[in-house]
């Protein structure tokens, strides 16, 4: 999840890093959530693995936008991680992404995104990281394979 913190750094974006768990301290789990808005927080990017409950139990406590990130496991490499924040019943969506550091980039990534509909600067950065992506692909192949 460092990488989801580094793009909401480069993007300039505060966020509130915490470590909390849906099955060893629900209590502040339900706390954090239900208070995020109070706190101004606008979007919450929850990364779990395992059972992975964390984005699922967040997403009951508040109706803010919550972006799930599956973390890899060693034992099904994230595949379980996955599953559990994908299949989540109607009316408590969690907006699931990729396995591992590529779901926590993209979580920042959305997040800047749907912060940057109500804010041009933002939505100005977020234009220029996309098109230095879009420039950094190389045209032909690098012999340095």
């Amino acid at each position: 999840m460092k990488a989801a913190a580094d793009v909401c750094a480069e993007f300039g974006l505060a966020c509130d890093v915490r470590v909390i768990s849906a099955h060893r301290t629900p209590q502040d789990l339900s706390k954090f959530a239900a208070d995020a808005h109070k706190r101004g927080i606008k979007v919450i990017i929850a990364g779990a693995g395992g059972a992975a409950h964390l984005p699922g139990v967040t997403a009951a406590f508040t109706p803010l936008p919550v972006i799930g990130v599956p973390i890899m496991t060693k034992s099904l490499k994230g595949l379980d991680s996955l599953l559990s924040i994908v299949q989540m019943p109607a009316g408590i969506p969690v907006g699931t992404l990729a396995i591992g550091r590529a779901g926590a980039v993209n979580a920042a990534l959305l997040a800047a995104a749907v912060l940057a509909l109500y804010d041009e600067a933002l939505a100005a950065r977020l234009d220029e990281w996309r098109t230095a992506q879009t420039e950094s692909v190389a045209e032909r192949p690098s012999n340095e394979a």
